[in-house]
């Protein structure tokens, strides 16, 4: 079972109060309201539609800090964080008795203290009766996809890359944000009902977490009757082989957030509003009510299922095929379509004629194929609208900031090939790109190019600044890179840039939705990133002058085990990768593409997990924040 399959089982489970749901309960489920906090919202919506909780007899799904009316006899199940205003507002209910009975969840476990002031509410309220369980669920981080998790979305500035990083935090800043990402962590592995060994850098964030992970796993382990490890029902089965997790620092690699990027899902988190596995797109309104009227902007939404066999097939193509891909599908369904209208014409349906029932009679099954085949055809009409409306938003990126150039200019300087044109060129070129396009492509030059002088790139910098840009993320890089003596090596990206193939076989025809003309079809080289190369490294146990130092956590051992004796002999199957700082659909596709390139390693599996999902626009807007403060 796979970390989404989990969580939305141990979901299920709390929605049928806390017991493994039967086909009886499926089939007459006991109604009941359901309240939850923002983080609670966050967890449930990528993983439950309003139709499958309606299915699990909910019939109310509602904030607990909204104004709510009372609902005797019925029981209400909350889905909260243990915070001091939920209690209060919990608290508040019981003394209103809004409800019947309820069954209060804890998104991650409450502390006792907290606990007795809710027992002193009931106590007061004399709703004692009333409160029938109290569950911790170790269900704190949100699963956006089979093997994809981040740990927050509406509080993910308190463990942001900034938040990390400042000049200015304090000790116990640091250490309350570590905890935070630790009790995230600890949630995961207790879903996955499995104890990893862990691994980690030296000499920064992420050995911090690894630290008080073990800590915090051997503290459970220890404690039998309350271990979370112990029980088989939790795994789902017996399994000889722990997971590894890797826990990585952003600092490890700084260029790939800032990449433009060229395949379908990464693309729509890089330009357009990509959050919880909900797009949002802004169109203009080519016909505004009046005359005069300035063209009014609406705002579409669009739920990316991962269910959607579409989105699962290309979301991590380059944008060139997708488009080919969407015109194919919709040519399919036009074809499927006039199926339809002609089987309508030959079994006589468009009159109501004796003859015409007669045709009806005689064609029973073809109507009944017909039929059967419409809802089928109906969704698929529905996706590809949706798909076509994203990849025509993306393409109207692609061509107003001439983000295919920029894609193959920064492939080229990351796999040290030679640049067509200069840099300066492409930087004093008002009609391409924005300043932060600017940016982010001399960033990239600055890392993985040749190394500068302090003169060349205060030249660099005057050019940036008459283009527009803030200049806030190259003072912070360059200081940086001061710090941490960062100079890239040649191979860590080897393997990598692109070519250009042949023009678009259909996407130029007068007949496609996509007109693709002055887009270049590039195709993407298979190569490695830095976190993928570390990855394989420790999943295989290769010797690699960047991960020989990493340090060995085994929570299940009674004492920590120093590096010099790590067993070099296993090799896994699973990892878990979670990235300190932030991470990227760039490095989670790649990951992707390294477990389906391994022959002969047909069950090696790998979930990419990160303190939140920043696309470009933010972590520059993070590195700009920080550049500033130090002037």
């Amino acid at each position: 079972m796979s970390l989404r399959e989990k969580q939305t089982g141990a979901l299920k489970r709390m929605l049928n109060f806390n017991v493994t749901p039967t086909k009886a309960a499926v089939m007459e489920p006991t109604w009941k309201v359901l309240i939850y906090d923002r983080c609670g919202q966050d967890i449930i919506s990528p993983l439950l539609s309003v139709k499958e909780l309606r299915e699990m007899g909910v019939t109310l799904h509602l904030l607990l800090h909204s104004d709510r009316d009372q609902i005797p006899d019925v029981p209400a199940i909350y889905f909260v964080l243990p915070t001091l205003e939920n209690v209060t507002r919990i608290s508040q209910d019981f003394q209103n008795q809004l409800y019947d009975h309820f069954y209060l969840n804890f998104i991650s476990p409450i502390s006792r203290h907290k606990l007795e002031d809710l027992a002193s509410a009931a106590l007061q309220a004399s709703c004692v009766s009333s409160v029938e369980k109290v569950f911790d669920q170790h269900l704190n981080f949100i699963t956006l996809e089979d093997d994809l998790f981040v740990l927050k979305h509406q509080d993910k500035d308190s463990i942001s890359y900034y938040a990390i990083n400042k000049g200015d935090v304090k000790d116990t800043e640091m250490e309350a944000i570590m905890d935070n990402i630790v009790d995230c962590l600890f949630s995961v592995f207790a879903t996955l009902g499995a104890v990893p060994i862990i691994r980690s850098p030296r000499g920064n964030a992420a050995e911090m977490v690894a630290e008080k992970l073990d800590k915090k796993l051997r503290e459970n382990i220890r404690d039998s009757r309350n271990s979370l490890f112990t029980s088989d029902a939790l795994s789902g089965q017996f399994s000889f082989q722990r997971p590894l997790l890797v826990v990585l620092d952003r600092n490890l690699d700084m260029a790939t957030p800032l990449h433009h990027t060229w395949t379908y899902q990464a693309l729509a988190h890089d330009v357009l509003k990509l959050e919880l596995n909900q797009v949002t797109i802004e169109e203009t309104e080519e016909k505004p009510g009046h005359v005069g009227a300035k063209p009014r902007k609406k705002i579409k939404c669009f739920d990316l299922n991962p269910l959607d066999r579409f989105w699962e097939q290309h979301k991590g193509s380059p944008f060139p095929s997708v488009a080919e891909a969407v015109q194919e599908e919709l040519e399919s369904y036009r074809a499927s379509e006039e199926e339809v209208k002609r089987l309508k014409t030959v079994m006589g349906l468009e009159g109501d004629t004796d003859e015409a029932i007669s045709m009806i009679s005689d064609n029973t099954a073809k109507l009944t194929s017909a039929v059967s085949s419409l809802p089928e055809l109906l969704e698929k009409k529905r996706l590809i609208d949706l798909h076509t409306t994203i990849a025509t938003a993306i393409l109207d990126h692609i061509k107003s900031r001439k983000l295919d150039i920029y894609f193959e200019v920064e492939e080229k300087i990351m796999s040290k090939s030679s640049l067509e044109r200069s840099l300066m060129d492409m930087i004093n070129n008002s009609e391409a790109g924005t300043p932060d396009d600017k940016m982010r492509l001399f960033l990239i030059f600055f890392l993985c190019g040749p190394q500068m002088t302090d003169a060349e790139v205060d030249q660099y910098a005057t050019a940036l600044k008459d283009a527009g840009c803030d200049l806030g993320p190259l003072q912070y890089m360059r200081r940086w890179k001061a710090y941490h003596k960062m100079v890239l090596n040649t191979s860590q990206y080897a393997g990598g840039g692109t070519r250009t193939v042949n023009m678009f076989s259909k996407l130029l025809s007068q007949g496609s939705q996509f007109v693709m003309e002055g887009v270049k079809n590039i195709a993407l080289k298979k190569h490695n990133l830095p976190i993928t190369r570390v990855v394989d490294s420790l999943m295989e146990m290769k010797s690699l002058q960047e991960t020989d130092d990493y340090r060995y956590f085994d929570p299940k051992l009674l004492r920590v085990t120093d590096s010099s004796t790590i067993p070099r002999d296993r090799k896994f199957q699973e990892a878990i990768v979670f990235v300190v700082g932030g991470g990227n659909y760039i490095e989670y596709q790649n990951l992707i593409d390294y477990t389906k390139s391994k022959p002969g390693t047909p069950n090696k599996s790998i979930v990419y997990g990160c303190s939140d999902l920043m696309n470009s626009t933010l972590f520059l807007k993070q590195l700009s924040i920080l550049g500033n403060e130090m002037t």
